[in-house]
């Protein structure tokens, strides 16, 4: 399987990073192709442009390069999995707008002939998402979760019922022990493998 494997931290020392770089490595062992997509490192901007929402409902969705680089490595990944911190109860903003700059028409959803909404990314299998949380699970789970909703429920959408979701969390981040860490990341490393 062809993996895309997208990082939000803007820290290459972050646990976040080596939660990423766990997962390629489990990936990797598992026989799986990797391509990764270091959001921060590549400049990438998070705002949609005035140009670019113009062009959202035309046929020409994509005018930034680098989106449409993005775009095309999307297509073909089976398998995306993404690796970022839960800041204030969901994504990262670069994250969040990689979302809305490279899930457009033609990319993650078409539409048909009746003008209704069908998956652009059927070939996509899976969808992994690996986060860590400043707060306890239970908090989480009060607070609806809003970026593992938006990945599981929202995004699934624009790859069909049959994708499967794989959710891997370290909540209560801040008050972990170093052994607690690195059994997280070994658990990373173990489940990407088995993917």
């Amino acid at each position: 399987m062809h993996a895309l494997v997208l990082i939000a931290h803007p820290c290459d020392d972050s646990f976040t990073h080596a939660a990423a770089r766990a997962a390629v490595a489990g990936l990797e062992a598992g026989g799986h192709t990797v391509d990764v997509i270091d959001l921060y490192a590549d400049g990438f901007r998070a705002h949609m442009s005035y140009e670019e929402r113009v062009a959202y409902e035309t046929d020409d969705p994509i005018k930034d390069p680098q989106v449409a680089d993005h775009a095309a490595r999307l297509k073909r990944a089976q398998a995306l999995v993404f690796v970022y911190p839960t800041w204030w109860s969901g994504q990262p903003a670069i994250l969040k707008g990689w979302l809305e700059r490279v899930m457009v028409p033609g990319v993650g959803f078409v539409l048909n002939e009746q003008n209704k909404v069908v998956p652009g990314l059927r070939h996509v299998k899976r969808i992994v998402g690996i986060s860590t949380y400043g707060s306890p699970r239970r908090y989480i789970w009060l607070i609806n979760d809003n970026g593992r909703r938006v990945l599981a429920r929202a995004l699934r959408m624009s790859c069909g019922v049959f994708a499967r979701t794989r959710w891997l969390a370290l909540y209560s981040m801040d008050s972990r022990t170093d052994a607690e860490r690195r059994e997280f990341l070994a658990r990373v490393t173990d489940r990407m493998a088995r993917l």
